[in-house]
C-alpha cells in the first residue's frame, strides 16, 4: 500500500463508516475492508480507475469532486478522507464545508508549497517550482490551489474546525526531527486529522453500529 496511506488507516477504527474522495483505484477502501472491517463509498472520476475499483469489489461513484456532496446527507460517515485532491479542485474551502457536514471526521492530504525548495526555486530561478514531487509546469498542472500548511490551518480556523493530528512529512513520508521543530518549511507534504465544530471525534476503541 501506498505510504501516505499505510500513515492514515492508522487513523481509521476498525467498523468505521468511510468516504474516500478521489479514491484512486480502491486500494485505502479495499484495504480497510479486508483488514478492519471497514464499509464505505469511494468518488472517482477517472475512467481506469472506476474500472479497477470495481475489479477490487470497491464501492465506488463516478462523482466530480467539484460539484459538491449534496448528494450524502449530514453525518453518513464516520471519517471522511481526501488525499492529494485538495489542490485539484476549485473551491478546496466549499468542499472542506462538506466534509465536515458528512463525515464525524475528516483525513486530508497535500502538499506544502511552503516547503523550502519551492521557496527557493522561487526565489533563484523566478519561476514556479518543477521537480519530481511537483512535475507539472504552471500551464499544464492540474493542481490549481497551492497553499501552506498555515494556509489550511488558517481554512479550518475559519471554519471553526479542529485540528485533532497533524504530520508534516518528506517525499518519502518520513516524519523527521526537522519536521517537527519547522513543519511549515521542512515538511513537503500534510496529513491532516480535523472535526468540525462541536463533534467528539471517532474513538479509535468505539464500537461503530
Amino acid at each position: 500500500m501506498r505510504a501516505d496511506l499505510d500513515i492514515i488507516q492508522d487513523w481509521i477504527p476498525a467498523g468505521s463508516r468511510v468516504l474516500d474522495l478521489g479514491c484512486g483505484n480502491g486500494e485505502l477502501l479495499a484495504w480497510l475492508r479486508d483488514h478492519k472491517q471497514v464499509s464505505g463509498y469511494g468518488l472517482e472520476i477517472d475512467p481506469d480507475n472506476i474500472t479497477a475499483c470495481v475489479e477490487k469489489g470497491v464501492n465506488v461513484i463516478e462523482q466530480n469532486l467539484d460539484l459538491g456532496l449534496g448528494n450524502f446527507a449530514s453525518d453518513s460517515f464516520d471519517m471522511v478522507v481526501m488525499t492529494q485532491a485538495l489542490q485539484a479542485v476549485h473551491y478546496p474551502d466549499l468542499l472542506m464545508k462538506e466534509m465536515l457536514r458528512v463525515g464525524r471526521e475528516c483525513i486530508i492530504t497535500f502538499p506544502n508549497f511552503g516547503h523550502w525548495r519551492c521557496r527557493w526555486y522561487l526565489a533563484s530561478k523566478g519561476r514556479m517550482p518543477v521537480s519530481e514531487f511537483l512535475p507539472y509546469t504552471w500551464y499544464n498542472t492540474p493542481n490549481i490551489h497551492f497553499c501552506t500548511f498555515e494556509d489550511f490551518e488558517r481554512l479550518c480556523r475559519e471554519r471553526g474546525a479542529s485540528v485533532l493530528e497533524r504530520l508534516a512529512v518528506d517525499r518519502d513520508h518520513k516524519h523527521g526531527w526537522g519536521s517537527r521543530l519547522w513543519p511549515n518549511l521542512l515538511g513537503e507534504i500534510g496529513i491532516y486529522r480535523v472535526t468540525g465544530p462541536g463533534r467528539q471525534p471517532v474513538s479509535p476503541l468505539e464500537e461503530t453500529p
